[in-house]
Parts: structure tokens; C-alpha cells; sequence
């Protein structure tokens, strides 16, 4: 199909695959000529002004923005898809557990709303963000026997509940590394230390904290 196509074409996959196809793709488009874009939008930025104007026709113009390279709009796609999936998972559990336990639903919705539970990602600025001291930042111990709790009371009303399972074990082994210092957000610090970004030794403990619910 690329042989086919003028030299002044542009391929815009709108569909969902692996990064890996979209580069291999690209890699065979350019060798004839011919611009790739791959959403929400990944590919040359002079490739995307020339197609922006039929994005524009096809999406909110706000939302249409380039995250990178081919395969970065791939990437993100699945990225949001992963928090969407993960957090459909986690409400799932959580509300299936309200009702075994007889709690009102609707009260437990206006409960959330003004919760830590409730709070947007906040992608701007998230270290500086959090290197502040905050207040009611539960310590690492205390988060784990709050999960130890759920998860016990899960398997007592008989409610799955393996990524319940996953978050309690997950926040023990944070606590086994770190310490019982304050920080809800712990067990993200254990994940970026497993990826390799380990935190500067002098790094205010704190700095992954976050605002809890009092």
C-alpha cells in the first residue's frame, strides 16, 4: 500500500497496536516518501500542522496534541487506556466490597467525592508539588494496616479482590524498604526505584506525600 502512495501522502493510524508497529511502519513510510501520524499524535510536528486541519475536523482541536515521535501517541494511548482499565478495576472492587457490606452506595459516593480518593492525576510539576510538608500524611505503617484491613474484610465477605491484594502487598514491600516514615505515596517511590530512578539520598522522605482525608 505504501508503494502506492504520492510522496506527499500522510498515514494516520487512529487505531490502538504496539509502539514497535507504528516505528516499523514509519520506518518503511519514510523510505518512500510518506508522513506518519499515529494517535492521539505521535510523528513530526510539520507532518502534523500540514494534517492538522482534518484532525480538527475529526476531534476537539484542544485535545489534539503531539506527545512525541511515531509511537510516543501509540504509547500514550495505551498509557491512559492502562489508568482508565486499572482504575475501573479498583472501583469495581471497591464498590462490589461497599455493597457485601452493606453500605449505602450513595453515601459512600458523596464520601469519596470529598476524599484523597478523589483527587486528579496532577501531572504538572509532580516533584516540586510534593517535596512539600502536608498535612494528615498517613505513615507507611499505618497505610498497610488500613489495606491489611480491606483485604482481610474482602476475603471474609468473599468479594474478589486480587489488585486490592496486589496495592496491600505492594505498600508491606515499601514499608520493608523505607521504613515507617510518613508517605502515602510510598509504594510509588518502590516502583521508581525498581525502574531504576532512585531518589537522591538526601531526599526529604516526605516527598512523596500527599493530602489524606481527616
Amino acid at each position: 500500500m505504501l508503494a502506492a502512495m504520492p510522496s506527499t501522502a500522510v498515514w494516520v493510524d487512529m487505531t490502538g497496536s504496539s509502539p514497535a508497529a507504528v516505528r516499523e511502519l514509519a520506518t518503511a513510510a519514510r523510505a518512500h516518501g510518506v508522513g506518519v501520524l499515529d494517535a492521539p499524535v505521535g510523528g513530526d510536528a510539520a507532518v502534523l500542522d500540514r494534517c492538522r486541519r482534518v484532525l480538527e475536523a475529526l476531534a476537539d482541536p484542544q485535545r489534539i496534541i503531539r506527545v512525541g515521535g511515531n509511537d510516543a501517541g501509540y504509547t500514550a494511548k495505551l498509557l491512559v487506556n492502562l489508568l482508565w482499565f486499572g482504575q475501573a478495576v479498583a472501583t469495581g472492587e471497591g464498590l462490589l466490597l461497599a455493597r457485601r457490606a452493606g453500605t449505602d452506595l450513595d453515601v459512600l459516593r458523596q464520601t469519596v467525592a470529598t476524599s484523597a480518593a478523589s483527587h486528579r492525576l496532577r501531572p504538572r510539576r509532580p516533584r516540586r508539588a510534593t517535596r512539600r510538608r502536608l498535612p494528615h500524611v498517613l505513615r507507611a505503617g499505618r497505610c498497610c494496616e488500613e489495606l491489611t484491613a480491606i483485604a482481610d474484610l474482602a476475603r471474609e465477605l468473599r468479594v474478589p479482590s486480587q489488585l486490592t491484594q496486589v496495592v496491600k502487598q505492594t505498600y508491606q514491600r515499601a514499608l520493608r524498604r523505607f521504613g515507617p516514615v510518613d508517605g502515602e505515596l510510598l509504594a510509588v517511590a518502590l516502583l521508581e526505584e525498581g525502574a531504576g530512578r532512585v531518589r537522591p539520598a538526601d531526599a526529604d522522605p516526605l516527598s512523596v506525600g500527599c493530602p489524606h482525608a481527616s
